[in-house]
């Protein structure tokens, strides 16, 4: 950020979603019932997991991270977002302003290849059970979530880089509810071509490398379901199954919808909908969706209190 004395705008301004003081308050509402959920639902699921020896998994364990990065990114965004719509002072500072989109960019990133890794380890649990131990070893699993946590911070730092170079001269006012990458280059006034198709190379690659792993994986996944003969067998691992893949599709059409597409077609409105759904509603329903569909947590949560209450009594 060594060019931050070239720019002429010491602070921007975020207008956020409404200049209705009714609507304000009625998503102000919204925004914080949402938040409260995937504060106790995420946090919920990382100290069940931790508690539980029995969730002491691969699978759980990529679960906990995906918590701490749905927990994390929601928090990067949503309490400036209360803010703002709370009260009248809309200022961010220039610092601030990309300290929040790289700590959003890195989290988000992290999930992406996270969910990739997620989609492996359905594919061997399913397609090859009895191996699963042995290939999903706790080495693999570290490997995984480290490779996905290095391609976050990595990347995220390229395009924060990038961006922080640009001089911002036009307007200090970003037309979105958080520092986001395609408002603020509407924003510069010097070329932005290098910096659209670096942020354009980026998306690509992450996309692909997730269109090569997810699809292929949850394919063969879904073809050995069919094959089960077992009618119960064959609703257990496609229950399983089905969480994975919902909680996929909400994430990829919602990010790639935002950022595979050029400057121009940057549309107000639509754009801030679709950036709500992954920034905040996304991070909500993981843990709701792992939850409520998965009995191994139902029966680790009832494990749990029941461990409190006989420790309780004990003293």
């Amino acid at each position: 950020m060594g060019s931050r004395n070239k720019t002429e705008v010491p602070d921007f301004i975020l207008m956020g979603l409404t200049d209705s003081e009714e609507i304000r308050w009625v998503l102000f509402m919204l925004f914080l019932l949402i938040y409260l959920i995937t504060l106790v639902g995420n946090a919920g699921m990382i100290l069940i997991i931790c508690l539980d020896l029995q969730l002491h998994t691969p699978m759980y364990f990529f679960l906990s991270h995906l918590s701490f990065l749905d927990l994390s990114y929601s928090t990067v965004i949503t309490p400036k977002t209360l803010e703002n719509l709370l009260t009248s002072n809309k200022h961010i500072s220039f610092m601030d302003c990309f300290t929040q989109m790289y700590f959003f960019f890195s989290l988000a990133i992290t999930e992406l290849f996270l969910l990739s890794s997620m989609a492996y380890d359905r594919y061997v649990a399913i397609c090859n059970p009895l191996n699963y131990q042995v290939v999903m070893s706790p080495k693999l699993c570290r490997a995984l979530i480290t490779g996905s946590y290095m391609m976050g911070f990595i990347e995220s730092l390229v395009v924060v880089l990038y961006m922080s170079s640009l001089d911002f001269c036009k307007s200090n006012v970003i037309y979105h509810f958080f520092c986001d990458t395609t408002p603020m280059l509407v924003l510069s006034c010097t070329n932005t071509h290098d910096t659209e198709i670096m942020i354009l190379i980026f998306t690509s690659l992450n996309v692909m490398v997730s269109l090569i792993t997810v699809p292929v994986s949850y394919g063969s996944i879904l073809s050995t379901i069919l094959k089960i003969n077992s009618t119960s067998g064959k609703h257990k691992a496609f229950s399983n199954f089905a969480s994975h893949l919902l909680v996929v599709t909400i994430f990829y059409v919602t990010a790639t919808v935002s950022y595979l597409k050029p400057k121009p077609s940057y549309y107000l409105g639509k754009d801030q909908v679709v950036s709500i759904f992954y920034t905040m509603v996304v991070p909500m329903l993981n843990p709701l969706i792992y939850s409520l569909r998965n009995r191994e947590v139902k029966n680790a949560l009832i494990r749990v209190i029941q461990k409190r209450e006989v420790s309780r009594q004990l003293k």
